[in-house]
């Protein structure tokens, strides 16, 4: 990972359309930067990377601060991947995390190796209502509709 690395949770001065192209390329799918906005600013926890000046990695939690933390939308841009930059967000965010009775992550199919890493498990009862299951299905994140 860079030494340039500069670590931030503040979102006030953050640029939301930086944010939506870094999803779009890292690649966690098309997010508005509206979207964007909302999702960020209800999550408890936020772990921001910037790499001279520059937005290079993104990740938040969900968390109710006693029982259940949800760590989703860790990205990093295609130059920063491979760097270790991925693997300190994560980190960070489960060091937030800690306390909570448990901590689930929603993960990219394929990407459950290095997820594991943090102790993570696949869970057997975990569901989920997709706002479009046909992609869903298609990308990989369920078995059956």
């Amino acid at each position: 990972m860079p030494d340039t690395v500069r670590w931030s949770d503040a979102i006030d001065d953050l640029d939301w359309d930086e944010l939506t192209a870094l999803y779009r390329a890292a690649p966690l799918g098309n997010k508005s930067p509206a979207t964007l906005r909302t999702a960020f600013s209800n999550s408890m926890y936020r772990c921001l990377a910037y790499d001279a000046g520059r937005l290079v990695g993104a990740g938040r939690a969900l968390a109710d601060g006693v029982d259940c933390s949800y760590i989703c939308d860790v990205a990093v841009l295609p130059s920063h991947q491979g760097t270790g930059l991925g693997k300190k967000i994560v980190a960070r965010l489960v060091d937030l995390s800690r306390g909570h009775k448990k901590i689930i992550l929603y993960a990219v199919p394929g990407k459950e190796p290095f997820y594991r890493r943090f102790g993570f498990v696949r869970m057997k009862t975990a569901m989920a209502i997709f706002e479009n299951p046909a992609d869903a299905l298609a990308r990989g994140y369920l078995d059956e509709v």
